[in-house]
């Protein structure tokens, strides 16, 4: 069955009266509802000078702009071989980055696992409006704040550490959520580590799927694909993975590589610098790594979030930490340690929609 957003049913109508259209809920292939956050395209210079100028490249498929992405309110379920975004349940888990892919892209064309450029977008969005959401990140609870709290799926009392200590979808309060509101998108700092898809780190070189064509159900994110670009490093121009002069990034804390950003791992996102060497990387370049979330856009201010990175073979991104990673959880934590087959209960997914 194909989605058709323009024709309006009792759940949809009433989901989008009550948020005054900030939420919706769209129809997959085989007519299950996913409840969605309605995210309206903007520029980068409306989030800060440093992004460049123009619309943010999450709301640029195929080389169309939209004018709306349609974000899952919830972590992402699988429900009849679909991944679903809904309230109140035990988040999905246990898969790899591959088959949540294969997930999303079954519940029909548009449909996709929540991308890394989306995931930018939205914490940049966050960030400029002066919210950073808290989550489950102390195994039920806020670590930030201990009297928040949301509704544990085993049954164990919030802040006991043991049993999976997952909160159920969208049961944490409004901090929870992106915007700090009852229809922001919920769950994005904490619970499970989420997959983006559209990133990489390949032997240390930043590859990116131009734009937004990851959330494309016919881009081929294999790890051999043509779709996979390297950044020049003097130019911010799209290039092929291996090409001389692309950005590298390094786990040391600082250095003098050509064209190499350099971060610790396993400290914080905002303590990324660039190389002080002959070549360091170039303001078009930096502005990309900005609007894509691989580089920060202010030196503080952005919660004291982890970051961690292993540079050796393919590692795809997993945002926004887990039950029980304390305060490095947050919209900017960056984990580029795990390969596409890794898996576990501390990692899940999110559905997105664009038309």
């Amino acid at each position: 069955m194909a989605l058709t957003i323009s024709v309006p049913d009792t759940l949809r109508k009433s989901v989008e009266a009550a948020s005054q259209g900030k939420n919706t809920v769209l129809y997959t292939a085989k007519n299950q509802p996913c409840y969605m956050a309605v995210i309206p395209k903007f520029t980068v210079q409306s989030i800060d000078a440093s992004l460049g100028t123009g619309t943010h490249p999450a709301f640029i498929v195929n080389g169309v702009e939209k004018d709306a992405l349609y974000i899952g309110q919830h972590l992402g379920i699988s429900r009849n071989a679909e991944l679903l975004s809904l309230p109140g349940v035990d988040p999905g888990n246990s898969l790899d980055h591959d088959d949540f892919v294969s997930l999303a892209r079954a519940n029909g064309t548009g449909w996709h696992v929540m991308s890394n450029v989306e995931w930018a977008a939205v914490a940049l969005w966050a960030w400029k409006n002066g919210f950073q959401p808290r989550g489950n990140t102390n195994y039920g609870k806020s670590s930030d704040v201990t009297t928040e709290y949301g509704v544990r799926g085993d049954g164990i009392a919030p802040g006991t550490a043991s049993g999976n200590a997952r909160t159920q979808t969208g049961s944490g309060p409004t901090s929870w959520r992106h915007d700090n509101t009852p229809f922001g998108i919920s769950d994005l700092c904490g619970n499970v580590w989420e997959w983006t898809p559209g990133m990489r780190m390949n032997a240390g070189e930043i590859n990116i799927i131009s734009n937004n064509d990851a959330a494309l159900n016919a881009t081929d994110m294999a790890a051999g694909s043509a779709a996979w670009k390297a950044i020049d490093g003097a130019t911010g121009a799209l290039v092929a993975p291996g090409t001389a002069g692309t950005v590298k990034l390094s786990t040391s804390a600082s250095g003098t590589a050509d064209w190499t950003i350099y971060c610790g791992s396993e400290s914080a996102f905002s303590d990324a610098v660039n190389s002080t060497g002959a070549n360091p990387v170039g303001a078009t370049a930096l502005q990309l790594l900005k609007q894509h979330g691989l580089y920060p856009v202010a030196s503080s201010n952005l919660g004291g979030d982890g970051y961690w990175a292993d540079v050796t073979g393919e590692r795809l991104p997993l945002r926004g930490g887990a039950r029980h990673s304390g305060a490095t959880a947050g919209v900017f934590a960056l984990y580029l340690g795990s390969d596409r087959g890794s898996a576990g209960t501390y990692t899940g997914a999110r559905p997105a929609f664009v038309i």
